[in-house]
């Protein structure tokens, strides 16, 4: 008679998973042994449970599919959260299971005893404890639901005895497989969209992640409204490519072009966009926000119009209500803005340097070129996000991730681990901060054990440099953000892997080339600079007034060699503008 776990593993088969993220553990070892006996769905075995959690969350990332990571009782399920916290604020489909103490000692303070099921319950979209086999068919069914239609992360808590469990007989096999639905706004709601858009003489388009396969439809509208199309971080991928309206991206790390675009609109429609970042929305012009959950809408800025439904749904049934546009002065003027902007940006990234360290944008620029033209990348949050946004190209095949909305230090490596091994024939590049790549240095391993061929490109800059960065805003002196790095190259060799060195300019393409070729898991060190300023397009008087404190507060502490450095990036940046 098949056991509980049995019947997980062909639900899980029969629904599409094919490979399940995690560490082993004894509460776990009922499901393990079914996933071994079953042969059917690959244990992706990991060297720290939350590189499992990000991994699962890279796989639903690239696939649209349900992603699956475990976790064994106490502390091997506690160390999913990061990575499930990444993956349910990304809104993909993840499933964690969570294995738990036996039954009878749940309350006792028993050994590695915690209460899963409150602890997920913020970081999850379902979270359910199950008591007893029969309610194993419909908790999972539920959870599994969940997670494909909420676009977020369920969490089975399940005592480690009921894997070994006799399967309810009542407990038939059945595929739970997300479902594709026609989303879009009444009538009149589009009327009155469509009202606010005709009488506007200066339409922007802000768009987000949420046009995920709406490129056609966004450049339509845009055509139809002769408006700019500025794109937040997590819509890159989306919105830049073959898109003449598209004029940069606007926030923190964003361009002058697309702030520009925002601050001159007398109307602002928001595409499937949850941009947090209050202080670059307009004054004073009607906001229209599309986004597929209403709930979401009107949180970030007062909104006039909202529109619940998919961007490609909402689009469709709006634009034979917008009479098509024939002035073009707007557009014009802000697309010449991003054109001088874009150029200014590719000129800091042409400037090889001489010595070491190297200019980070030149770094980035030289992947992006040698990268393939589906190639995933992957970026560590900090100073390796900012390079990817601006100097990455995407051109609708390519993705770029990330820990865009939960932040997160150390994603890269283990996100690289699920989009490699969901996708084998796929060149996968990891862009790690120094700091990031050290906090998991362990998953390097994991890409040895499990043949991932993931390339893993050191912004190696000796620093936490992107906390630095906020401090100097805050006016605060840097501390404690000194990093005494190893030699990662070296690492990476004794670990497996190919690694190399690059501290000069001319050493880059062939390092990287080398890496990129490799049959197999490749890392490259490529020393950076450190005091490398990635300007915001508007800098507020709190930042110019913290700007200076720090420099005088740096100076009156020793610190004037970094000054001189600060000054000279300073100085290659304003000649540029």
């Amino acid at each position: 008679m098949p056991t509980v776990a049995d019947n997980i593993v062909a639900t899980l088969k029969a629904s599409g998973v094919r490979r399940i993220y995690g560490i082993p553990g004894d509460s776990l070892n009922g499901f393990t042994d079914a996933l071994r006996r079953s042969g059917d769905i690959a244990w992706e075995h990991v060297r720290h449970e939350e590189a499992a959690a990000f991994a699962a969350s890279a796989e639903a990332a690239i696939t649209g599919d349900l992603a699956v990571a475990a976790g064994s009782c106490g502390p091997g399920n506690l160390h999913l959260i990061n990575g499930l916290f990444d993956a349910n604020r990304s809104r993909v489909p993840v499933l964690a299971i969570a294995a738990h103490i036996p039954r009878q000692n749940i309350g006792s303070g028993y050994f590695q005893e915690t209460h899963p099921q409150e602890l997920f319950r913020e970081c999850s979209v379902y979270c359910e404890l199950v008591s007893v086999p029969e309610q194993f068919p419909e908790i999972l069914e539920v959870a599994m639901r969940t997670a494909l239609e909420r676009r977020g992360v369920a969490v089975v808590v399940v005592p480690g005895e009921v894997f070994l469990a006799d399967s309810p007989a009542a407990w038939k096999v059945r595929p739970v497989v997300k479902t594709e639905s026609v989303m879009r706004p009444d009538d009149r709601s589009l009327a009155a969209a469509a009202e606010v858009l005709n009488r506007s003489n200066r339409v922007t388009i802000l768009a987000g992640a949420g046009c995920a396969g709406a490129h056609a439809e966004l450049v339509q509208i845009a055509a139809a409204l002769k408006a700019p199309v500025v794109h937040a971080l997590r819509g890159k991928e989306f919105v830049e490519y073959d898109n003449p309206y598209d004029v940069g991206m606007t926030g923190l790390i964003g361009f002058s072009s697309g702030y520009r675009a925002m601050e001159h609109c007398d109307a602002l429609l928001m595409l499937g966009t949850d941009f947090p970042y209050r202080a670059f929305y307009p004054e004073g012009v009607p906001v229209i926000q599309v986004d597929i959950r209403g709930e979401l809408i009107g949180r970030r800025v007062p909104v006039d119009v909202p529109l619940a439904g998919t961007v490609t749904d909402t689009i469709a049934a709006l634009l034979p209500l917008l009479a098509a546009k024939n002035d073009s002065v707007h557009l014009d003027r802000m697309t010449e803005h991003y054109r001088r902007a874009r150029a200014r940006l590719d000129r800091l990234a042409t400037e090889r340097g001489g010595g070491s360290p190297l200019h980070p944008q030149f770094v980035a620029a030289t992947i992006d070129r040698l990268a393939t033209d589906d190639a995933i990348f992957i970026a560590d949050v900090g100073t390796p996000t900012v390079w990817a946004a601006r100097y990455l190209h995407m051109n609708g095949k390519r993705r770029l991730l990330g820990s865009f909305t939960h932040a997160t230090m150390a994603n890269a490596l283990p996100q690289a681990i699920g989009a490699q091994a969901s996708q084998p024939g796929r060149q996968v590049v990891a862009l790690s901060g120094d700091g990031g790549l050290a906090m998991l240095l362990g998953e390097l391993i994991t890409l040895r054990q499990q043949h991932l061929p993931v390339k893993v490109v050191v912004f190696n800059n000796g620093a936490l440099a992107f906390v630095e960065l906020e401090m100097k805003a805050a006016g605060f002196v840097n501390y404690g953000t000194d990093l005494d790095n190893p030699d990662f190259a070296g690492i990476a060799r004794a670990a497996g892997l190919f690694g190399a060195t690059v501290e000069k300019a001319d050493e880059l393409e062939a390092a990287v080339k080398a890496a990129f070729d490799h049959d197999g898991p490749a890392l490259v060190d490529i020393k950076v600079a450190r005091q490398e300023l990635a300007l915001p397009p508007k800098i507020s008087l709190e930042q110019a007034r913290g700007f200076a404190l720090y420099t005088t507060r740096t100076i009156l502490s020793g610190g004037g060699d970094e000054i001189v450095e600060l000054a000279k990036s300073n100085l290659r940046q304003l000649v540029n503008e």
